[in-house]
């Protein structure tokens, strides 16, 4: 019986020996066929998503210091964005020269996504004012999202005779240079705020720059100087207390925190408008799928309460856009930055 089994199976088997061998030799005649799509499957873009992005802690490069309103926006964003993305997300303040020395620091990094800017007005304004600056604003950077934005508040002494923008305009005609501002620095945004409103506005009051922001506001208090362009979040308490009076915002829109303030463009300066933006870009070459992700993120992030309640408490309102809105916003803003310092001959150093 055994004897009669085995015979049945080697009948069969050598039946169906011409089917097998067919079979093996279409295998083989595919076999290159199947490495060349083996291969061309490793060569084709795979989504952000799907290559694990990001794959370890993201560095956020603030070029200012800690405690400043670019460091706690990071910190702010970064809380819920680390969770979204399932990384850390940290804090990198490398400072100095007007804040060219961490911008410069992300353009030169690899484009991987994993080194990030938060960038600020600075950006875009010195490379337009300063004589040696190592970065291109416009070619370095890949924009990712816009993200907040803080407007600033034209102040002056109670002293000085005037109640409104149109009338500071009017005084500084009759008076030209003898009414001075003070600023953060040369080419910092309160310098170039309030040059572009001298420009706008044909009055020529006389800038004097300060090593920061918070040194000049004991001479405006003192009435040794007579205006200046603050920050909203820094000007509210002293105009709530009557030490500084509000004439008008720079922005387009009227801040919540002064409503009753009138914006620039209401007052009679038409095209007036610059705010303390904030937005985070990526070296040049990021992949786009990684800005994209990013965006989102970003979009996301920017809806939840706690980064929105963050934000507030700031002075700062949300203000997303895309990275094809935001670059094109860093466009025409380097472009109004370079008029401005040509037309008025500004031009300063970096220590």
């Amino acid at each position: 019986m055994i004897l009669r089994l085995r015979a049945a199976t080697v009948g069969r088997a050598s039946a169906q020996a011409p089917v097998y061998a067919a079979r093996w030799r279409a295998h083989l005649a595919l076999a290159p066929f199947a490495s060349l799509l083996l291969l061309a499957s490793t060569l084709l873009p795979v989504p952000v998503s799907a290559q694990g992005y990001p794959l370890r802690p993201v560095r956020m490069v603030v070029p200012f210091p800690v405690g400043g309103g670019s460091d706690s926006t990071a910190r702010i964003l970064n809380a819920r964005l680390s969770d979204r993305l399932r990384q850390p997300l940290l804090v990198e303040n490398r400072t100095g020269a007007g804040g060219t020395i961490g911008a410069e620091y992300v353009a030169r990094s690899a484009p991987d996504g994993h080194v990030l800017l938060l960038g600020s007005p600075e950006l875009v304004m010195l490379p337009a004012v300063a004589s040696r600056v190592s970065y291109d604003p416009l070619k370095d950077f890949a924009p990712i999202a816009r993200v907040a934005d803080v407007p600033l508040v034209l102040v002056v002494h109670p002293a000085l005779p005037v109640a409104s923008a149109r009338e500071l305009i009017a005084l500084a005609r009759r008076r030209p240079g003898e009414l001075a501002f003070g600023s953060a620095g040369s080419g910092t945004t309160s310098h170039l705020a309030m040059a572009l409103f001298n420009a706008l506005t044909g009055t020529r009051m006389l800038h004097v720059p300060y090593k920061g922001a918070v040194l000049a506001v004991p001479d405006l208090l003192a009435g040794t100087l007579q205006a200046g362009m603050n920050s909203t979040p820094a000007a509210v308490p002293l105009v709530r207390s009557g030490r500084l009076r509000a004439l008008a915002m720079s922005t387009v829109r009227r801040s919540p925190l002064l409503p009753e303030v009138p914006t620039l463009t209401e007052a009679g300066v038409p095209g007036y408008e610059v705010a303390l933006w904030t937005g985070v870009l990526a070296p040049a070459g990021t992949p786009a799928a990684t800005v994209a992700l990013l965006a989102r993120e970003i979009e996301a992030a920017l809806q939840s309460t706690e980064v929105r309640d963050g934000l507030a408490k700031l002075g700062a309102e949300p203000n997303f856009a895309l990275p094809e809105a935001f670059s094109s916003f860093l466009k025409s803003e380097y472009s109004k930055w370079i008029k401005l310092t040509r037309d008025a001959d500004i031009r300063i150093d970096l220590q």
